[in-house]
């Protein structure tokens, strides 16, 4: 029987895949992006109070009005301008769903998307889903900083929208005002949209500052600016992001959210009213704690011999495993990385699944360490006992 054209040019999640694999061997899931310490116990009240009190049915598709008024207070101070809650904000079902609704929304078929890379494995499939041509733009190898160079190389006539990551998974860039000034720059001259993952605004390293594309005064009305709650909050598995949009934007996207999931799941997204209502000491322990487990992972890389650049935000390091002492070690990335997962049990992904280009990716795994200091621990005790 004959099946859809469009899923034949990529496959299921390696990431995900990855994870199934850990649990097969009971190994420590270094591999997907979530904590494996709770949320605050009063999000997680929140969400109990929510139920109990009768708040199980659908939601506005949009999105809960106290969440989106408090997104909208939010974003109309992080982007200057002033967000309306009925207009341009909308709930949806993780950034995951968040990144298909704006492909969709604004992508025709023949339309092209420039995707910087390495790029989160999600991008490319939901391109390919809206009928766009992904056209892949690497960062430098040596520190992962974007050439505007590149990015007119990619240019054609049939080029409608940007996607940027910032800060960047996998590699942990934050970038700088200067490629902030040339990505503007390229997008304003070029008509382009410019859809921005910012997921992980909140985690930065080292005092620096997050920069909202969408705060630029000639990108507010041609920046889709996704978020979301999962990494700042840690609740993965709660699945809530939103999409802020000027009007013209916001009315395009709408629609495709509302057929896709109708709407996030209610009683979760009035307890991410509480989350959003923490106070800002909870934003200030929770860098401290990044900052200690980012120095543990790569105390641990370094002492291992992995070349990685440390993180200048998120929480991943993408490292090359080239010079590690193993026999293993002219192994594929993706082999590389089945090998650690079932015969160290330290679950990694595979670098290559973040490219497209070939010859980049290469002898490089990702490792994710938003965990307990603890399960760090236990992950390098598995890795010495072999690499040294």
């Amino acid at each position: 029987m004959r099946v859809s054209k469009r899923t034949r040019d990529y496959q299921e999640s390696v990431i995900r895949e990855m994870t199934r694999l850990a649990i097969e061997h009971e190994a420590i899931n270094l591999s997907q992006g979530f904590p494996d310490f709770d949320p605050p116990e009063d999000i997680i009240q929140a969400a109990y109070n929510a139920m109990v009190s009768g708040h199980n049915q659908y939601s506005p598709t949009w999105g809960n009005l106290e969440l989106r008024v408090k997104l909208a207070e939010q974003y109309s101070n992080k982007l200057g301008w002033s967000v309306d809650a009925e207009k341009h904000v909308t709930v949806t079902c993780g950034v995951t769903e968040a990144i298909n609704v704006a492909m969709f929304g604004l992508l025709d078929p023949g339309d092209e998307i420039i995707i910087i890379e390495p790029a989160h494995e999600n991008f490319i499939p939901s391109a390919l889903l809206s009928g766009a041509r992904p056209v892949a733009v690497p960062l430098s190898e040596e520190n992962f900083r974007l050439d505007v160079d590149l990015l007119k190389k990619a240019l054609s006539n049939n080029t409608r929208a940007l996607m940027l990551n910032t800060p960047h998974n996998p590699s942990g860039r934050v970038f700088d005002v200067d490629e902030i000034r040339s990505i503007t720059d390229f997008v304003v001259k070029n008509n382009l949209i410019l859809i921005t993952d910012e997921i992980y605004d909140r985690i930065l390293y080292d005092g620096r500052t997050h920069i909202c594309p969408g705060s630029i005064e000639s990108l507010r009305d041609r920046t889709v600016t996704l978020g979301g709650m999962s990494k700042t909050f840690a609740i993965t598995g709660w699945r809530l992001g939103y999409i802020i949009a000027s009007s013209n934007l916001m009315n395009a996207m709408r629609p495709v959210h509302d057929y896709l999931t109708v709407c996030a799941p209610t009683p979760l997204q009035m307890a991410a009213v509480t989350a959003l209502n923490l106070p800002e000491e909870y934003y200030d322990d929770m860098l401290i704690d990044y900052h200690n487990r980012r120095y543990k992972i790569m105390s641990i890389l370094n002492s291992l011999g992995f070349r990685a650049q440390t993180p200048e935000g998120a929480y991943y390091v993408l490292a090359d495993y080239s010079n590690v002492p193993s026999i293993h070690c002219d192994k594929d990335s993706r082999s590389f990385a089945v090998w650690m997962t079932e015969e160290l049990r330290v679950a990694v992904v595979p670098g290559e699944v973040f490219y497209t280009i070939p010859g980049y990716g290469e002898k490089t795994i990702r490792f994710a360490f938003p965990k307990r200091l603890s399960t760090l621990q236990e992950a390098a005790n598995r890795m010495e006992s072999y690499f040294l």
